[in-house]
């Protein structure tokens, strides 16, 4: 069994939300999981958040989009695909 998860950490959420979230919903069909995280709650709400994606799309979609969403200022993505034999 083989997984293939989408690491995002976004550095300023505030400003880089709408975008992250415009490319994630562009490619929404290769996205089988999603968790988003984020430190606080309400008035104590932190700027970065991390989000963590389970893919299902081919290498070179899941590559694709990891580039796309690295290519946003704030930004930082790792595709890390894990194998149980």
């Amino acid at each position: 069994m083989k997984k293939t998860i989408l690491l995002l950490l976004v550095g300023n959420r505030k400003e880089d939300a709408v975008k992250v979230q415009q490319i994630l919903t562009s490619w929404g069909c290769l996205i089988k999981t999603r968790l988003g995280i984020h430190d606080g709650v309400l008035e104590n709400c932190s700027d970065t958040g991390l989000l963590i994606l389970e893919l299902v799309g081919t290498n070179e979609q899941n590559q694709e989009i990891a580039r796309k969403l690295s290519l946003l200022p704030g930004v930082s993505s790792k595709l890390v695909d894990l194998q149980v034999d």
